[in-house]
């Protein structure tokens, strides 16, 4: 099978070849991304426990999670979590909002998302650079202590998460491009390119 990464092919196993199939379902393709860490699914699986207890525990919508995403990937310079998600946010706020997402001036955002935002820049930017003022915003708009170190526990396995697809050089997928809004497409121009529009054989 053909990957957009630096990566061979992971070894067969029942567990990689779940992770496969659960793409296809779910995607009708294998996403980069997934090729890379079939090569370990245990720690995938670790992975995904961790973020979603963080947002559980921080109580983010599907639309927080998408602004805390797309805010910290931009940041980044990740291109396959700011188009993954982008085009998730665009989904909940609208093209028009999640673009200005991707470009920092979260137009279309109310005060607790704006918040959000900010923070998952602040620490995707740098985290020593973070203030007491920076978390009595976060406060402002009604989040607890605990739900402030949940959402930063998020934030950060993000980052982890972006950096390692990053740097293995797993590429946005075409599909993505394909399902994303035109202007969130065109907003992304930083991070690896996306895999071309007719990638080889993704069995």
């Amino acid at each position: 099978m053909a990957s957009e990464t630096f990566l061979r092919d992971p070894d067969p196993h029942p567990s990689v070849a779940a992770m496969l199939d659960a793409d296809r379902s779910e995607h009708g393709f294998v996403m980069n991304l997934t090729r890379v860490w079939a090569h370990q699914p245990d720690v995938h699986r670790a992975y995904v426990a961790l973020v979603t207890s963080a947002a559980d525990a921080a109580g983010l919508s599907v639309r927080d999670r998408g602004v805390l995403v797309t805010a910290l990937a931009s940041t980044m310079g990740d291109a396959y979590c700011s188009l993954a998600w982008g085009g998730r946010l665009a989904a909940e706020v609208g093209e028009a909002t999640a673009v200005a997402v991707l470009a920092g001036s979260d137009e279309g955002l109310d005060d607790r998302e704006q918040a959000l935002a900010a923070w998952a820049r602040a620490v995707a930017r740098d985290p020593s650079g973070t203030t007491a003022q920076d978390v009595d915003r976060l406060r402002a708009v009604g989040l607890s202590d605990a739900e402030v170190v949940a959402a930063t526990v998020y934030v950060a396995a993000r980052l982890a998460f972006s950096s390692v697809n990053d740097a293995l050089g797993a590429r946005p997928d075409a599909g993505l491009r394909a399902s994303a809004p035109p202007g969130v497409v065109a907003a992304i121009t930083w991070g690896r390119p996306i895999e071309p529009d007719e990638p080889a054989e993704r069995s």
